[in-house]
């Protein structure tokens, strides 16, 4: 029997497509401390994946397909024009290229619209850089199927490349991008563009349509002598080839001829369609594996709509008996309680719609870091161009982050220095400037950090709770104003904080606005101490006041002990570029699960919510809770990891 297992305790669990709250927070909560090394070197979160998919949400990573076209492409044939075909890469950490597809050869064309998609996983939370090659393909090899050709005997039309992210963020979700020579080094510019090159993206997801059952049955015949049958259902597919392939499990429910299991979420993807012939078949769970037939039924969805409606039953049968050619009709039946249907947006559906993400910095300049003039201060400027701890954050989580920011203007600030002829400042704006926060992109973050250093003294002490109202106060007003953001602030610090119950009625205040809060810890400083705001024990900050944070809000990961797990020492496994993809991952689950399920932060989350969503939830959806909504994590980062 497929999805069921024959050990008491795993076989009386629903498998896939039934999900308890109850059940997934418990899991979670396990296996929480697991996932935050593994989800590292994976890029993903399984357990939280498994329960979306369960659900029918595919909100943290998509299939892309991508549609190829350019104009005005290099003639370089003869007598003919070029015969394109395109190529598409991705980079990865150690700057290797993986083809992902090509497309097909199109005769005679400066400006191609190639019918051959390409697909790609798309994940929120890592820069995926792609890379496209154009090449005319000899006339000599027409005929040889594109998979086959070798490229180095064909002549390159150009190169270009960008992430995966410019692409699906553009309302229209396409980018053109000029294409140039692919030999050129990097960082030349090129003399003159070789034509352009538009690539579109669309979800390759066939439906996001979830159809959501309680069923019931009655009249259950009794299998067990001492007591009653405990029934569970499994409900399966029928393939092309005949065969049944089991989609999803019921719990088991004890003692009772007259079960009602937990409600059945099913997308249209996993069942084919709604005519799709699904068989419903009804056991009696034994511990030892060998399960009895209480009966089963073949229903399609549209079948199991008009139960509903009607509110009638459909009786039972059993297979039949050696020598019979009709089954045996029983007197059990099955009844559809529940049947509701409705659409399940992913995260590109948001960011289409106009939701963005803001990102916010806080650098430490106490001098505790050391002198930045000589190389043993966390603060050193290496002339080779190795990026210091402080760059390599703001690099690594910035350059996920930026793209999902329409104007990349980014509130920077500074803390724990003393500005020139000034006081000590716990929340100082690092470009200098007296009236505004923001700079240019990533590039003005790195920048104005460089010109602060010249510019203010090292002093102390380390206080987090100015730049967390700074941080607070911004996306106070952005949710004022009905604002579709959400802010991410990233602390990043040498040493143990000394307002550490100022930070918590800080963070407890913050808890009700659209804001997380990251703090990568450098150096090599203690930070036992700030396991006082992990909250993975269930425990929620309380404020001065006596206020509980909103939402579970701490986490903490010993940055040594991930480093020790992991045992990887290649760039390209880089912990803190790991650790970073960790921080972002739980900042778009928590951002996910808030605005799927209803979680919200005083009317802002259900403010992104499309209406048509927002219909379909159910209570259940709305009251939902799942451990994947940190909102601040702290990572601690030693100084010769970088």
């Amino acid at each position: 029997m497929g999805n069921c297992f024959s050990d008491t305790s795993g076989g009386r669990m629903a498998v896939n497509g039934a999900t308890s709250s109850e059940d997934y927070n418990n899991h979670s909560h396990q296996k929480h401390h697991h996932h935050q090394s593994q989800a590292a070197s994976d890029g993903g979160n399984d357990a939280l994946d498994l329960f979306l998919r369960s659900r029918g949400y595919y909100g943290l990573y998509s299939r892309i397909q991508l549609s190829l076209s350019a104009s005005s492409l290099s003639d370089r044939d003869v007598l003919s024009k070029s015969d394109p075909m395109a190529v598409v890469y991705i980079k990865r950490g150690d700057g290797t290229l993986e083809e992902l597809g090509r497309t097909e050869v199109v005769l005679n064309s400066l400006n191609p619209m190639w019918i051959v998609k390409v697909n790609v996983t798309y994940h929120f939370e890592v820069m995926q850089s792609l890379v496209f090659r154009v090449y005319d393909v000899d006339t000599q090899f027409h005929n040889v199927d594109v998979k086959m050709l070798k490229l180095d005997e064909q002549q390159s039309l150009g190169e270009a490349s960008c992430a995966l992210s410019e692409i699906v963020t553009k309302s229209s979700r396409s980018f053109t991008l000029d294409l140039v020579r692919h030999d050129l080094s990097a960082g030349s510019k090129p003399l003159h563009s070789l034509g352009k090159l538009t690539v579109h993206a669309e979800e390759s997801i066939s439906s996001k349509i979830t159809t959501e059952l309680v069923v019931k049955c009655t009249e259950l015949e009794n299998k067990d002598v001492f007591s009653k049958s405990d029934p569970f259902l499994v409900i399966s597919k029928i393939v092309e080839s005949g065969i049944s392939i089991p989609v999803c499990k019921t719990e088991v429910i004890k003692n009772d001829l007259n079960p009602t299991w937990k409600p059945v979420s099913l997308n249209i993807q996993q069942v084919g369609s709604k005519d799709s012939p699904l068989i419903f078949e009804c056991f009696n769970f034994n511990g030892n594996g060998k399960h009895d037939v209480l009966g089963n039924v073949q229903k399609s969805l549209l079948d199991l709509e008009r139960l509903n409606s009607s509110g009638e039953g459909e009786n039972l049968f059993l297979p039949p008996p050696v020598g019979h050619d009709k089954p045996k009709v029983l007197k059990s039946k099955i009844f559809v309680e529940r049947f509701t249907e409705s659409v399940q947006y992913t995260f590109l559906d948001y960011l289409a719609a106009g939701c963005e993400l803001n990102f916010m910095v806080a650098v430490d300049f106490t001098a505790s870091n050391g002198n930045p003039r000589f190389p043993d201060s966390l603060h050193y400027i290496d002339p080779s161009g190795r990026p210091n701890a402080y760059q390599k954050a703001i690099l690594d989580v910035g350059g996920v982050l930026q793209f999902y920011d329409s104007d990349r203007r980014f509130p920077a600030w500074g803390f724990g220095a003393r500005p020139i002829d000034g006081p000590v400042s716990h929340c100082f704006n690092l470009n200098g400037s007296s009236n505004y926060c923001e700079v240019d992109g990533i590039q003005g973050i790195m920048t104005a950090y460089m010109s602060a250093l010249m510019n203010v003294s090292l002093a102390g002490p380390t206080l987090f709770g100015h730049v967390i109202t700074a941080a607070a106060t911004i996306a106070s007003q952005s949710l004022a104003e009905g604002r579709q953001k959400y802010f991410v602030l990233l602390i990043i610090t040498d040493g143990v904080i000394t307002d550490l119950q100022e930070t918590k009625d800080a963070i407890v205040k913050a808890s009700d606005l659209p804001l997380s809060i990251l703090i990568v810890g450098v150096g090599g400083a203690d930070f036992k101490e700030m396991e006082v705001l992990d909250a993975d024990k269930g425990d929620r900050l309380e404020s001065t006041t006596g206020r509980l944070s909103s939402r579970d809000i701490v986490q903490f990961v010993p940055f040594r002990d991930v480093q020790r797990e992991l045992n990887l020492s290649d760039d390209i496994f880089n912990p803190i570029v790991n650790e970073c993809r960790l921080i972002i991952l739980c900042c778009s689950s928590l951002w996910m699960m808030s605005i799927i399920f209803g979680y919200s932060t005083r009317g802002f989350l259900d403010a992104c919510v499309p209406s048509s969503l927002s219909q379909h939830r159910s209570s259940e959806q709305r009251h939902c809770e799942v451990n994947a909504n940190d909102l601040v994590v702290i990572l601690p980062v030693e100084k010769s990891g970088v």
